[in-house]
């Protein structure tokens, strides 16, 4: 009688305590992660006629590390990925993201967020037509101007009528509720707006937030500031295309407005140390000597505190 009793307390113990164990894996699985799936600037590296040293020595030894700027969301949990920038390395960026899933993720993602129509950031949804894989409605997120630039203007007109793409119209400053754990939220910066205007982006995690501004013309320009923006987020990738004016000498540098990577260090160099540590510096120009961790300015970078995006980084939101 004593055993049984004994038996009876045991296995109720057991019984009170499975449900305690089902919700720690049922927590385990609401991971949420950013993966930096390319953190060059449009045209890539290395950039077509370069005839430079950075360009040269890639022609004969490729770095498949080289990839347009686009970052990747998975979402464990509700098993969805996204997709920031649709750029010319769409097919493998997509392939990227799949991989980092740990569940069997849409080839396509759930949806792509364009920040402007300069050609890095969109041009991949050329991948989405009837040449390739004859996409069915593949959501993409847009801003008015860039959405009527791409219902209006072949051949990317083409993907809306043949319903490769849906489009999603989406309002500055207006948060984009994904699902429950993962917000948007678009925001205007000043930048060459011919064809469209140009967005960064917060994305809201269930724990953490991140900033991406790939292409911003000076800071200055803006009306929010950089360091309060910074304050809110717990990352922040932002635009980093020269490191300063020198890199270029065959084009005027005032047709190509970007913030040098040392104004923005100068700039932010009176935020403490872990507000400065959330600044990821990304976009990187061929000419860029970021690309290269043995120059002297990268490793300047990270003497002040700041961070170098790097291809396939992965941080949990």
């Amino acid at each position: 009688m004593k055993n049984s009793i004994y038996l009876f307390l045991i296995l109720g113990f057991m019984a009170c305590a499975q449900p305690e164990h089902r919700a720690e894996n049922e927590s385990e699985k609401t991971e949420v992660k950013l993966i930096v799936l390319g953190t060059v600037q449009d045209a890539g590296s290395p950039h077509i006629a370069c005839t430079k040293g950075c360009c040269t020595d890639l022609i004969a030894n490729p770095d498949h590390t080289r990839k347009v700027v686009s970052l990747g969301i998975v979402d464990e949990l509700n098993k969805q990925t996204y997709l920031f920038e649709a750029t010319p390395d769409m097919p493998a960026q997509l392939k990227m993201l799949v991989g980092h899933s740990g569940f069997q993720a849409k080839e396509l993602s759930n949806g792509i967020f364009l920040t402007h129509a300069h050609i890095g950031h969109y041009t991949g949804l050329m991948y989405l037509g009837k040449e390739a894989i004859n996409a069915v409605e593949v959501p993409v997120y847009a801003m008015p101007r860039m959405d009527s630039f791409l219902r209006n203007y072949g051949p990317w007109s083409q993907l809306v009528h043949s319903q490769n793409i849906y489009l999603n119209r989406i309002t500055a400053r207006d948060t984009i509720d994904l699902n429950d754990q993962l917000k948007v939220i678009p925001f205007r910066v000043p930048h060459r707006d011919e064809y469209s205007e140009t967005v960064g982006y917060k994305v809201i995690g269930p724990n953490k937030a991140v900033l991406f501004i790939p292409d911003i013309d000076k800071w200055s320009k803006w009306e929010h500031s950089i360091a309060n923006e910074i304050s809110q987020v717990d990352y922040a990738f932002v635009d980093a295309t020269f490191y300063d004016g020198d890199e270029i000498k065959s084009r005027d540098i005032s047709q190509i407005p970007h913030p040098f990577v040392i104004e923005s260090m100068e700039l932010l160099k009176g935020l403490v140390a872990d507000e400065r540590s959330k600044v990821h510096f990304i976009h990187f120009n061929h000419t860029n000597p970021l690309l290269d961790s043995t120059s002297n300015a990268y490793h300047n970078v990270l003497k002040k505190g700041f961070n170098i995006a790097q291809f396939n980084q992965v941080l949990e939101l």
